[in-house]
């Protein structure tokens, strides 16, 4: 299994995944993520993926240009209301929409709260989505 996250700045959403996807998939998947175009890795992804214990401090923010369409067989996007970017390849799509957890307002603690809910939410998506591939498989 070859998978590939999709965001807008590969920051959150996308980062957020890959860290799960690798700790889940372990070694039965390869897991890249990238966006329109690379920026940074959001603090508050590298604090609670170190909750959960996985070590993501060494992820890096990756453009979509830069992934090889042989090397991804599966494109999960994760944006929400914005314009997701596009993968030229023949992977199948899938769509997990998953709000930006820096919009919503109120204060330090309340988007702590809403990245670990996206955390919890794409932990909870891999799951099933493991299970229905152990049914195509």
């Amino acid at each position: 299994m070859k998978l590939l996250f999709l965001c807008v700045a590969n920051s959150i959403r996308s980062q957020m995944a890959e860290g799960l996807a690798r700790r889940f998939f372990g070694d039965r998947a390869e897991v890249q993520s990238a966006g329109s175009g690379s920026s940074h890795v959001h603090p508050l992804v590298i604090q609670v993926l170190d909750e959960a214990g996985i070590d993501a401090s060494a992820q890096w923010s990756k453009s979509v240009f830069d992934i090889r369409p042989d090397s991804v067989d599966t494109v999960i996007t994760l944006c929400a209301d914005e314009v997701c970017p596009a993968f030229l390849g023949g992977a199948r799509r899938l769509h997990w929409p998953s709000p930006d957890p820096t919009v919503g307002g109120g204060d330090a603690a309340a988007m702590l709260e809403r990245f670990r809910d996206l955390r919890d939410g794409i932990q909870k998506r891999l799951e099933a989505f493991d299970r229905e591939e152990a049914h195509l498989r």
